[in-house]
């Protein structure tokens, strides 16, 4: 089964994810903008959603978990929940 871990940032608008987005690639911690903006409880942790399996998260989370590189940043993503942006830690 795989098993990956993730940091995300969970916000309402796409704007907003853009705007987070471009002061991570001036080169803000991923931490620090996830517990000021993320509205996830994950948020408290810098974004940290620990390990998890394969089809626990939704599946537009996943596709970009379990498909595209490590140690990105990718997004906006947007799912039910709002807009994410998404740094997958490992996966195996």
């Amino acid at each position: 089964m795989a098993v990956a871990a993730a940091l995300h940032i969970l916000v309402k608008t796409e704007k907003q994810a853009n705007e987070i987005l471009a002061m991570l690639n001036k080169g803000k911690p991923f931490g620090v903008l996830a517990k000021k903006y993320s509205t996830c409880p994950s948020g408290k942790k810098g974004g940290d959603l620990g390990e998890f399996r394969r089809g626990q998260m939704v599946k537009q989370f996943d596709d970009v978990v379990f498909k595209k590189p490590i140690l990105t940043v990718h997004g906006p993503v947007k799912t039910k929940f709002g807009y994410h942006l998404i740094k997958t830690l490992y996966r195996n």
